[in-house]
Formats: C-alpha cells, sequence, structure tokens
C-alpha cells in the first residue's frame, strides 16, 4: 500500500523546511518529482540527493506569487513527464503583526505568498491533472486557519491559512467529478531549520506544554504519513479533508 511509483508530484517551497522533508518522503515511496522554489541554487543541491533514491527529478525556479513563473513551470513539468499526479502546495511566508499595527503591505504581502499564490499553483497544475482524470492536491495550511492564538500576533497569516482551508473545500467539490481530490493538511509547530531554534527556547517549551497535549513539537518526518496517505491511490475517496497535524493542539 502507499507506493507512488510512476507518479509524478510537484511541490512548491521545496527547498527548505517542510517542503524538503515531503520532497523526500515522495521520493522514498518512488514517486517522481518537480521541485519548485525561488532559490534554484539549493534546488539543484538537493536534485542531486534525490536522484539518489531512484527517481527522476526536475528543478525549476519559481517564484509562486508570479503567475508567469507558475505557468512556465506547469508547461516546463508538462512536457518533461507527460502528466501531473500530485501537487504539494507548500511554499510560503508570513509578516508577523496584530490588526492594530499591521500595514497594507505587510498584510497584502501575506494574502500573496500564502493564499493567492496557492490559487495560482493549483489553477495550472490542475488543468493538466483534468486532462487526465486523475490528480491528488494537498496543501499545506495550518492550525492557525483552524484557531487563534495568544503566543504571536499574526493576523495576516491565520486569515490566509484559514482561507486555505475553505479554499480546499471548494476545489474538493468543484473538481470531484474529474477524478481529482483537494485536502489539506494543518501542520502545528514543526522542527524546521527555520524554527528550531524559536522552538527549543526555554519560553516556548513552557508555551507547548500548557497549549499541546504532546507537550512537545513535531519532529522531522511526522508530518509524511499523511501526505503519503492523501496523495495515495488508496485514499481516492477522501477528499474535502482538513487534517490537523499538530500534537493535539486543536483538540482543546
Amino acid at each position: 500500500m502507499f507506493s507512488l511509483k510512476g507518479r509524478v508530484a510537484v511541490v512548491t517551497g521545496a527547498s527548505s523546511g517542510l517542503g524538503m522533508q515531503m520532497s523526500r518522503a515522495f521520493a522514498d515511496q518512488g514517486a517522481d518529482l518537480v521541485i519548485l522554489a525561488r532559490r534554484v541554487e539549493r534546488l539543484e543541491e538537493f536534485k542531486k540527493e534525490l536522484e539518489q533514491k531512484g527517481v527522476k527529478v526536475l528543478a525549476l525556479r519559481c517564484d509562486v506569487t508570479s503567475t508567469e513563473d507558475i505557468n512556465n513551470a506547469a508547461k516546463i513539468a508538462e512536457e518533461a513527464f507527460g502528466k501531473i499526479d500530485i501537487l504539494v502546495n507548500c511554499a510560503g511566508a508570513s509578516k508577523d503583526k496584530g490588526v492594530l499595527e499591521m500595514e497594507d503591505e505587510e498584510w497584502d504581502f501575506t494574502i500573496a505568498t500564502d493564499l493567492t499564490s496557492v490559487f495560482k499553483v493549483t489553477r495550472a497544475f490542475a488543468n493538466i491533472m483534468k486532462k487526465h482524470n486523475y490528480g491528488r492536491i494537498i496543501n499545506i495550511a495550518s492550525m492557525y486557519g483552524l484557531v487563534g492564538n495568544t503566543a504571536l500576533h499574526t493576523v495576516a497569516y491565520h486569515s490566509s491559512k484559514g482561507g486555505v482551508v475553505n479554499f480546499t473545500r471548494a476545489v474538493a467539490a468543484e473538481l470531484a467529478t474529474s477524478g481529482i481530490t483537494c485536502n489539506a493538511i494543518c501542520p502545528g509547530y514543526f522542527e524546521t531549520e527555520l524554527t528550531k531554534a524559536v522552538l527549543d527556547t526555554e519560553d516556548f517549551q513552557a508555551y507547548m506544554k500548557g497549549t499541546v497535549p504532546m507537550q512537545r513539537y513535531g519532529h522531522e518526518g511526522e508530518l509524511n504519513a499523511g501526505a503519503i496517505f492523501l496523495a495515495s491511490e488508496e485514499a481516492s475517496y477522501v477528499t474535502g479533508v482538513i487534517l490537523p497535524i499538530d500534537g493535539g493542539y486543536t483538540c482543546v
């Protein structure tokens, strides 16, 4: 079960963090990969690592806020592989402030990067999927798309990820008859190269013990099983699902 051999997976934000982790997981399951990010030099290094797993890898520079970049990447990927089976919308960034202090530019940047980009990338690659009547779209939202928080004022991020959650439901309903599923994963606090230093501080450890039932953050790899399941043939009747992987944060 859960083999992805013969499938082609597109992962945005694949040069670091969760995008890199999930790309490795898909390669381990046998999927060929199209890895997208702005930092193409990092993608090229990562491509070498993935190819050692015996899969084909296409590394393309892509700014997910640029319609031209996205459409160009989709065209090149389709020409290279002939199809796209799986799309993981993982790229994102945010400017963190509360509603009273946030500037228009900071709001617009976060919405463009974390929500509008998901629409643009999905539009481009779902049109390829529809030609083959098959697709698995996985949007990486956040537990902050389901609830508020008292640790950090980040109103635009909450708003963008909440938008991704309901975008997922809308796309799932729209594309269900085209053989395409669309689901979202809502990660909690996860260890990446950018977050580990903050997560390991004494103050944040104390906060997690009071808010996360498992009293720890997620480690590398703990998101992968959810993504592999949602990308698999076995998940053919699963669509519109919002899956928190958060150590229990959103259950209390």
